[in-house]
């Protein structure tokens, strides 16, 4: 029996009214030109300043409502993306995130304010996306309370069980071609740069009858817990990314290096 081939999911984070408006609307066009059915990660009430980009859009929350309504997932990305706790997240990436390490009380809070927010602009919230990865027991429990049951995150190569909840995995930060398994690329809108831009806009030209949605991928994967070799496999994925995030500044220093001997 033939393998099924890869398939991938787009999800934008960081959204929010005062995002970037000029690349916000390329990323618009191409949701549009390739009827694609993305994850939109949106910060509720965002106070991070590095996400006041553009000035707040009057529009944005009825873009949103016609995005949704076109197929598009919404995301619950954390609450106001100030990332100032430390603590050990279930995705051990960052140290220093918005929720892993709070406690169990104030993440209820912040979730449940959180939604509450987004479905008074007439959004249906039903997934969770951490900032900076950062999310903890206490963060699943909290968002299982709330009626959330769906995770964007981890490192394996099809949506799986764990903790009770169920797993999307996201393991790219740009268009990268597989031979199997489901693949959720991240893009950021605000910092993405033209050639980045470019390169998604070329590889959905050519794959995007491959691009499914999270109720295809939940409905069609089935996520059931992982096996052992899936579990290794998926933690060696997350090592080696933590490991290329140590080295980048030595990689830095090393290119600053070679520009001052030139």
């Amino acid at each position: 029996m033939p393998r099924e081939p890869a398939q991938y999911l787009l999800r934008l984070d960081d959204l929010c009214p005062t995002v970037s408006a000029e690349r916000w609307k390329r990323f618009q066009s191409l949701i549009e030109e390739f009827h694609l059915q993305p994850i939109l990660a949106v910060v509720p009430d965002n106070r991070d300043h590095e996400l006041q980009v553009s000035p707040p859009d009057p529009a944005f929350w009825d873009r949103l409502r016609a995005l949704e309504s076109a197929g598009a997932s919404v995301a619950l990305h954390g609450y106001r993306h100030l990332c100032t706790s430390r603590g050990r997240s279930l995705v051990d990436l960052h140290r220093v995130t918005e929720f892993a390490g709070v406690s169990a009380a104030t993440q209820r809070a912040w979730i449940a304010k959180g939604l509450r927010i987004l479905r008074d602009h007439g959004l249906h919230p039903k997934i969770w996306v951490a900032p900076r990865h950062g999310f903890d027991a206490q963060t699943i429990r909290a968002l299982l309370e709330e009626g959330i049951a769906i995770v964007s995150d981890g490192f394996a190569r099809r949506p799986f069980l764990r903790g009770g909840i169920t797993w999307i995995p996201q393991q790219l930060w740009g268009p990268v071609e597989k031979d199997r398994g489901l693949w959720t690329i991240c893009v950021h809108p605000n910092t993405a740069s033209d050639a980045e831009i470019e390169a998604l806009r070329n590889f959905l030209a050519a794959h995007a009858a491959r691009f499914t949605s999270v109720d295809r991928a939940v409905a069609d994967l089935q996520p059931a817990t992982l096996t052992l070799v899936e579990r290794i496999q998926a933690e060696c994925a997350l090592r080696r990314l933590t490991l290329s995030h140590s080295l980048r500044p030595i990689r830095r220093l090393g290119s600053l290096r070679k520009s001052k001997s030139a």
